[in-house]
């Protein structure tokens, strides 16, 4: 498994959505998911939970949930702005690839549930009412625990020659997701990442300019370094 450098990975890791058949060796999920746990944590409680689905059957259920998912998404789609940064062209290409995705899931031959157990990952009892109240205004960060780990799996595939996307289309329908592999109430899922050879070729990766989206110091004030 010849690995490539952290920064070629990062600028060249593409939403790929189609996938060979090739099956993936368990030594390069392995890797990934040591990469994954590598990620920082609230409070390092390290309460993420991985769920690595091979089985045909398994995946071709889960395949099913996303694909009703997507129906519901399509409506969104339908009605939602085109982006001021992408072209028609752009907008299609990708509405294209999402599609492909939508109703053909199962051939990924590894999909990979990323989950929280929240069993112990919830603020303290007898808090002060104003810090409680604090805390509750908080219940958005609570994917920070488990994105950068995301963020590591997409980024050591990329770094094995495997494709992968990151999806939540899945979270339409949870409670079935978690009954096809088991999982307990406490525990819920925050991404479900196909993984496999790709078809289509990796990167670059088109993103706006730092300096459309970066700010010195206050809001409109833009930041005007450049990179090396």
């Amino acid at each position: 498994m010849d690995e490539i450098g952290l920064f070629e990975a990062i600028y060249s890791a593409r939403a790929l959505r189609r996938f060979k058949p090739d099956p993936v060796p368990d030594e390069a999920i392995t890797r990934v998911l040591d990469a994954a746990i590598r990620a920082p944590s609230g409070s390092n409680q390290q309460h993420w939970l991985f769920v690595v689905v091979k089985d045909a059957e398994l995946r071709r259920k889960l395949s099913a949930i996303y694909h009703k998912s997507s129906q519901l998404m399509m409506k969104f789609y339908a009605n939602r702005p085109r982006p001021a940064h992408m072209s028609e062209q752009e907008q299609n290409r990708l509405l294209k690839s999402a599609s492909y995705l939508f109703e053909n899931m199962h051939e990924a031959p590894i999909l990979l549930l990323a989950c929280l157990k929240q069993e112990g990952a919830s603020a303290p009892q007898n808090l002060p009412p104003d810090l409680a109240e604090k805390m509750r205004g908080l219940q958005r960060t609570s994917g920070s625990s488990i994105y950068p780990a995301v963020q590591n799996i997409i980024l050591a595939c990329r770094a094995f020659g495997l494709s992968t996307v990151l999806t939540t289309l899945h979270l339409l329908h949870e409670d079935e997701v978690k009954a096809v592999v088991g999982l307990p109430p406490e525990v819920q899922t925050y991404a479900l990442l196909p993984i496999g050879y790709p078809r289509d070729k990796f990167g670059p990766v088109k993103r706006k300019p730092v300096s459309e989206v970066a700010f010195l110091d206050r809001y409109g004030n833009p930041w005007k370094g450049k990179a090396e």
